[in-house]
């Protein structure tokens, strides 16, 4: 499988919801798919779904489609879905707990192996397989663990100090639910920054834009 080096941003970002729909068409026995057929399923063009897999080398035939288990097993590879890298949840309120108890971590490419939080009522009860500990006691676990990512669920006023200690640990990739703009401090960071209130605000642009062409529309 070729490579671009320069794959975009954008390409990146549509190879997870390929992933998701491949993963249905395989539950459905789907045993084969056209670009064409794939694109119409996620609302892009044909051309822009070859684009995208040309970017990696491509994997369909002319005038016979795409294996639908073969092209979901390619994406998994380019994903890094096995890599199981070491994480670390800081953060058990109602938002932490729902990102433990309902993402597959495992099957995204990350294992879940310390979950951590101040509020003494959570200390030391389950969750999931772990027992979330005191987050005073984030030192020694990562001195006693290779920590590869940091899921931070926290307040954007108590990342800054959280994040400065896991630096210094090495940790250097992070699932940010703060809204703690972590590049600005540490720019060799990796970051996935999770905005919800941007989603929603989107959402609610979006509404009101769609009901202003309709006005407009019976209008004329």
């Amino acid at each position: 499988m070729a490579k671009d080096k320069n794959i975009s941003m954008s390409v990146i970002r549509r190879l997870p919801r390929y992933y998701r729909f491949l993963s249905d068409l395989v539950d459905k026995e789907v045993d084969r798919i056209s670009s064409g057929e794939l694109a119409k399923r996620m609302n892009l063009t044909a051309s822009q779904v070859r684009q995208d897999f040309n970017c990696f080398g491509g994997f369909g035939q002319q005038g016979y489609g795409y294996s639908v288990k073969a092209l979901k097993n390619e994406i998994e590879s380019i994903l890094s879905l096995k890599s199981g890298y070491n994480s670390v949840l800081i953060g058990v309120g109602n938002l932490g707990r729902a990102v433990a108890m309902h993402m597959e971590f495992e099957a995204r490419g990350f294992k879940l192996i310390g979950a951590f939080d101040q509020d003494r009522n959570l200390i030391g009860k389950p969750l999931n397989h772990l027992i979330i500990k005191d987050i005073d006691g984030i030192d020694s676990f990562c001195d006693e663990n290779k920590i590869d990512v940091a899921i931070l669920c926290i307040p954007k006023e108590a990342a800054e100090s959280i994040v400065e200690k896991l630096y210094g640990f090495g940790v250097r990739y992070f699932w940010n639910f703060s809204h703690f703009d972590i590049s600005v401090a540490y720019p060799d960071t990796i970051i996935e920054n999770v905005h919800m209130s941007d989603s929603l605000m989107t959402l609610c642009y979006r509404i009101t834009d769609a009901k202003r062409n309709i006005t407009e529309t019976i209008q004329k």
